[in-house]
């Protein structure tokens, strides 16, 4: 896992632009799930299976603490 720094307020797609424009460019969705649900529930896919994770769309203002897996088309 890596962590990328982004302004306080940025947006979905300014997150992954911060990773790489492509990223920014190709955007369709974002999943996001919470620092904390990721330590409890101890992996992603556990995470995913109790419901943690949710899409959100382009619009979406991250929170500090939110980990954002990236669904984009190149």
């Amino acid at each position: 896992m890596r962590a990328w720094t982004i302004p306080q307020a940025a947006n979905a797609v300014e997150a992954a632009g911060a990773i790489h424009s492509d990223l920014a460019r190709g955007f369709i969705c974002a999943e996001v799930l919470r620092y904390d649900d990721l330590i409890a529930a101890g992996s992603m896919g556990e995470a995913r299976r109790q419901g943690w994770v949710r899409l959100q769309g382009r619009d979406y203002v991250v929170q500090d603490g939110d980990i954002l897996s990236i669904r984009f088309n190149a």
